[in-house]
């Protein structure tokens, strides 16, 4: 397949990237793999992370190590406890997370005054 071939693939509903994307798109992916500055135990990712549940950081932590982007060990403890950590290619995302970060940052406020103005001129209010 040439470069041509593969430009439209991309929007096609059965292209490979859109559930990866998806996945590492999602908030809680982000915010996991940004806690994994270290290797960190279930309990400690959860109470990192506000208002996440327990039932969606498990979700969250399988997805990502199904895809690689997380591992995750078992610990010679007792009670047996169990550490993630990310991998060489979770570590990857880091700049680019980095760099979305830093853009959301920099652009809130503009973002919420467009936000705003929308509801006033919809009559919507604001979640």
């Amino acid at each position: 397949m040439t470069a041509s071939d593969t430009r439209g693939v991309v929007y096609r509903v059965d292209c490979p990237s859109r559930p990866i994307l998806d996945q590492i798109a999602d908030k809680w992916s982000m915010m996991v793999m940004a806690v994994l500055d270290e290797p960190r135990r279930f309990n400690e990712i959860k109470r990192r992370l506000e208002g996440v549940t327990q039932r969606v950081l498990t979700q969250t932590l399988r997805r990502l190590e199904r895809n690689g982007m997380i591992v995750r060990r078992v610990l010679p403890t007792s009670p047996v406890g169990v550490e993630y950590s990310l991998t060489p290619l979770g570590a990857s995302l880091r700049e680019p997370f980095g760099a979305l970060y830093a853009w959301t940052v920099a652009h809130a406020d503009e973002i919420q005054a467009h936000q705003r103005e929308y509801d006033r001129r919809t009559d919507r209010p604001s979640p």
